[in-house]
């Protein structure tokens, strides 16, 4: 079908050409033309009467079943936060739960305008059926975890689920859906197994998503035990061979940030979740400046406390002028760059995060007639700064609209909340039942 998105003010994010004012042209799942074409025939128009027309937003670091989570556990550093609450209360869930948080985390990240996720959690085939059924584009892997020496770890339950999921998924809903290998952390595994790990993903040529270097703790607990960095060790294993996203990066020593240049190793900046555990704030115009490509992320529901990408990048740009002194620091339209172009290399979406003649037609549409955005002079400074997730109007994934004008096309969204409030009774038995709520 051919569509013709006509008024549109147009942030293209491509920096030859950042803003257009004009149409969009869309021939089945790929964009025909930016800006005006008198010989394209539509099979249907959408005026969108002067909004703001931009790339879908890639949220480069999520676990989207946790928004089952949301609110469970608060105001908690990390190590507590997830050895005493979160993963004792994850034991107790099943895949059908895992199944129906992912699709309120999809249906949640749709309403703000994000198009493209990568997704790190366990019994992902859950989580890998709602991001197909939603329409977005998704990568997906399995948390390893490993804290037992073992002789072998070719039938390690974790690395079959994990193998499991690659086989069926990989590739899914005409490439929408990659699947890749997601040691946890350093702190959650041993070297025997990062090593085994890394073995296998350059056998599959696999993109690895893991967190790095999310707080000081992390930091020195890795260094007392191995005498290294976690970037070190990783790298000691045998990793970033493969395309690598590396989770929060808050503190990187100057070898750590000269080995994610080498291996172009991508962060994902969460600035919500890092602030919310008091983490830190990473220093990402030091990294940006060495070369490292930044992109941005929500972390889970459970330590944000919701998937809002706009929440992302403006303190992307606000804390970063902050702590460097710096109004020039990460501006609208970097910080932009990073929830787009820059997630998009993350995700290896090598034909998304630019509007412009070829790519994929992921984009979103934002509602300007709203007094927070009424009036604006800049458009991507009115999306940086002032725009929220709910002006999102509507979004599209390979020319589909998966949300028009506030209405969902793929998700039933009755039946989301129905199930989500069940499994809700659910998590708190099983709190109560023996686990501090």
């Amino acid at each position: 079908m051919n569509i013709l998105i006509k008024n549109a003010v147009i942030l293209t994010m491509d920096d030859d050409n950042p803003l257009i004012r004009g149409d969009i042209g869309i021939a089945d799942s790929k964009i025909s033309f930016v800006g005006k074409c008198e010989t394209f025939t539509p099979d249907r128009t959408v005026d969108v009467k002067g909004n703001i027309v931009m790339p879908g937003l890639v949220n480069a670091h999520t676990h989207s079943p946790m928004t089952l989570l949301r609110c469970y556990a608060d105001d908690l550093a990390l190590q507590s936060w997830l050895f005493d609450k979160i993963f004792p209360i994850e034991d107790t869930l099943t895949e059908d739960d895992i199944y129906w948080g992912s699709c309120l985390g999809c249906l949640e990240m749709i309403s703000g305008g994000t198009t493209s996720f990568a997704d790190m959690y366990f019994l992902n085939k859950g989580t890998a059926k709602a991001a197909v059924e939603s329409g977005m584009r998704a990568n997906i892997s399995r948390s390893l975890q490993c804290f037992k020496e073992k002789p072998s770890y070719e039938n390690d339950r974790m690395i079959c689920e994990a193998l499991d999921l690659y086989t069926e998924y990989n590739g899914a809903a005409e490439g929408r859906i990659q699947v890749e290998l997601a040691p946890h952390a350093v702190y959650t595994n041993i070297p025997a197994y990062l090593r085994y790990t890394a073995n296998l993903a350059e056998q599959l040529g696999a993109g690895v998503h893991t967190h790095i270097s999310e707080n000081m703790t992390e930091n020195s607990d890795c260094m007392s035990k191995y005498g290294m960095t976690p970037t070190a060790l990783f790298k000691s294993c045998g990793f970033f061979k493969t395309r690598t996203i590396a989770a929060h990066s808050v503190f990187l020593s100057d070898e750590d940030i000269r080995i994610y240049k080498e291996y172009n190793i991508s962060i994902a900046h969460n600035p919500t979740s890092n602030l919310k555990l008091a983490s830190g704030i990473a220093p990402i115009m030091r990294y940006a400046g060495s070369g490292i490509n930044i992109a941005l992320g929500t972390d889970g529901a459970a330590s944000n406390n919701n998937l809002n990408m706009f929440e992302e990048i403006h303190l992307a740009a606000l804390l970063q002028k902050g702590v460097t002194n710096n109004p020039e620091a990460v501006s609208a339209y970097t910080a932009l760059k990073m929830a787009t172009v820059n997630g998009a290399k993350a995700l290896g979406l090598c034909e998304t995060g630019v509007l412009k003649a070829g790519y994929n037609a992921d984009l979103i549409v934002i509602n300007t007639d709203k007094p927070h955005l009424t009036p604006y002079y800049d458009p991507f400074s009115a999306v940086a700064y002032s725009a929220q997730a709910s002006d999102v109007e509507s979004v599209m994934v390979g020319g589909r609209f998966l949300m028009e004008r506030g209405v969902y096309s793929t998700l039933d969204v009755v039946k989301i909340y129905h199930n989500v409030k069940r499994i809700k009774g659910g998590i708190e038995n099983a709190a109560c039942s023996g686990k501090d709520v």
